[in-house]
């Protein structure tokens, strides 16, 4: 497992925005207050030495650490903004499509603290027209409906730039039935976001 981390604007790149994971091991993370950003998995990668390569799902240009750089969708997201007033918003997000299952456990906080996950396995279940396959023809991502059709009522964006106006589709309908805790398209925040105070939280890929 490869994580990626992408850091939002004016706050320092957690460890150089990637690094390498083996299966049952845990890296710790101490991110700055104020602190937010992204994390998702990437699969299938190969590097050199010097940390150049390529990864099958979730690749950042080509490199172990991504430095500010994006995952490639899709990609499964863990989405965290700290220490607001209201304490840490956290969620799990789809609508960069999906690639592996992806959970966040808050711990030692205080508030709801709801633990998010998405473990289905979207990638059986991807509707047609959206998977991404590997070489092999195995469906190793699921794309957003706004990736693999780039249209506004799918993208909500244009004349669908509003809650009202871009509902959720037969596509993001999938998305959410298989992981009803994450966001499935742009304007999905009701059941999709959730808040902790003063916790730690542990993301999983599995």
């Amino acid at each position: 497992m490869w994580p990626g981390i992408l850091t939002g604007a004016g706050k320092p790149q957690l460890l150089d925005g990637g690094f390498q994971l083996k299966p049952g091991h845990a890296i710790n993370i101490t991110a700055p207050k104020g602190w937010s950003g992204r994390f998702w998995g990437r699969s299938g990668c190969t590097f050199d030495i010097s940390g150049k390569g390529k990864c099958i799902t979730g690749d950042c240009g080509g490199k172990l650490k991504c430095v500010g750089a994006g995952g490639e969708p899709p990609a499964s997201l863990a989405e965290f903004t700290l220490d607001s007033p209201e304490g840490d918003f956290y969620d799990v997000s789809l609508v960069d499509g999906y690639n592996l299952p992806v959970s966040i456990v808050p711990f030692g906080g205080s508030g709801q603290c709801t633990t998010v996950e998405c473990r289905s396995d979207l990638n059986r279940n991807c509707p047609a027209g959206l998977e991404l396959k590997n070489i092999n023809g195995r469906v190793v991502g699921c794309k957003s409906a706004c990736m693999a059709f780039n249209k506004p009522e799918y993208c909500c964006t244009g004349d669908f730039n509003s809650p009202k106006k871009c509902e959720p589709s037969s596509y993001s309908k999938v998305f959410k039935a298989s992981c009803p805790m994450a966001y499935s398209y742009a304007f999905d925040d009701a059941t999709s976001t959730f808040t902790c105070k003063g916790a730690d939280y542990l993301i999983s890929f599995c």
